[in-house]
């Protein structure tokens, strides 16, 4: 164990269940956060680990310009004696939760950025985001990993500035599914908020259950060898709540009539209103009904890999190759749909309505590789 000692913990739960380590806040030990178990779903094991910096006096890997700063050092240090410990408790195959309030939320959402393979999710409540404290924050690079994310509307312990940017950060450029809300508390716990945290841990951990190993998936773009190109522009605003609309910088009617033609002439398509969308949505599924993998599919049971939504929005929907989608979100074409990976397929993104010409070929290769996955080719056809 490194220079900290062995970590002080206590548990409740399933001792075989999927693990929810609980971090807590400054000025709090973990007899306090392990409370939240009573209030969090059954089947799973509840693990709070005392920070090892209460035992040298305070927060030591914080700097004095307040909660949510992290000294970089400092960090990697509390990083690694963390994995140290959690490599020895929880085996690969085990799924493993992040939950951080105040400060542990800084410290669970450093533990996420610099691995984030290693968890099935993690929920940042009422915190930040360790910016500018050594770990990675670039663009996608929580593709393919759920987080939940909760904050108080009168919070007046975390900067403001901090919690906007890593609500910004986290349900649009990170990659990440995120289920984000805000409730009309200061800095405590929203019962409602603790109700959904609950709900999104039951539902993830039951999606990984359920999936298996994921199947073969194509590696590249349909007609785009060295992949897309960067979108110009700052992203468009997408609403963070259910349905997810694009509420900004809308694709021109004619070139969302001009698309959906190109799209719904894709082989065995045909198109009809969406299985799983809002009124108006034009679903593309393929006529003889699912062929590739279950997770090439918006709706398995419909076929239904893509719709366009009403041209109000003009934005898609599209069922992508977790990698693919990656890449999409990275290149400023994509966002990641709330409940990907927890209700729906991992990889399920939101794109951007074309506003062009050029997007549109872009947009519509994108749709392409899409149906090349659900028609059950290995890899997509050159143009």
């Amino acid at each position: 164990m490194t220079q900290f000692g062995a970590p002080v913990v206590a548990g409740r739960g399933d001792e075989t269940g999927p693990l929810v380590v609980l971090l807590h806040g400054r000025g709090a030990r973990e007899s306090d956060i392990i409370g939240l178990a009573d209030a969090l779903p059954a089947g799973f094991r509840y693990t709070a680990v005392r920070a090892p910096i209460a035992e040298h006096g305070g927060f030591a890997w914080f700097a004095n310009r307040g909660i949510g700063r992290p000294v970089p050092d400092s960090l990697r240090a509390t990083m690694d004696w963390f994995r140290e410990w959690l490599d020895a408790t929880a085996s690969p195959g085990r799924p493993v939760f992040l939950v951080g309030f105040s400060g542990g939320a800084a410290f669970a959402g450093g533990l996420l950025l610099d691995d984030p393979d290693r968890y099935a999710g993690a929920a940042i409540l009422y915190g930040t985001l360790p910016f500018e404290a050594g770990v990675p924050t670039e663009p996608a690079r929580l593709a393919g990993v759920p987080v939940f994310v909760a904050q108080g509307e009168h919070d007046q312990v975390i900067p403001r500035e901090l919690l906007d940017r890593t609500w910004e950060y986290l349900t649009a450029g990170s990659g990440a599914p995120t289920i984000a809300r805000r409730d009309a508390v200061g800095h405590e716990i929203a019962p409602l908020a603790l109700g959904a945290l609950s709900g999104w841990l039951a539902e993830r951990a039951g999606f990984l259950a359920r999936r298996g190993v994921p199947a073969p998936a194509p590696t590249r773009w349909h007609g785009r060898a060295d992949g897309l190109p960067q979108r110009r522009g700052p992203r468009p605003r997408v609403s963070v709540t259910i349905p997810q609309q694009q509420l900004t910088d809308t694709a021109p009617a004619e070139l969302q009539e001009k698309l959906f033609a190109e799209l719904s002439a894709l082989p065995g398509v045909r198109s009809s209103q969406s299985a799983i969308s809002v009124p108006g949505a034009r679903g593309l599924m393929l006529a003889d009904g699912q062929a590739g993998p279950a997770e090439a599919f918006l709706v398995p049971r419909a076929g239904e890999f893509a719709h366009l939504h009403p041209s109000t929005d003009g934005s898609l929907h599209v069922a992508l190759p977790v990698a693919l989608a990656a890449e999409a979100i990275e290149r400023g074409w994509a966002v990641a749909h709330p409940l990907a990976g927890i209700r729906l397929t991992p990889g399920m993104v939101l794109v951007y309505g074309p506003r062009d010409q050029t997007e549109l070929d872009v947009v519509a290769e994108i749709v392409a590789t899409s149906h090349s996955w659900a028609a059950g080719q290995e890899a997509p056809a050159d143009r």
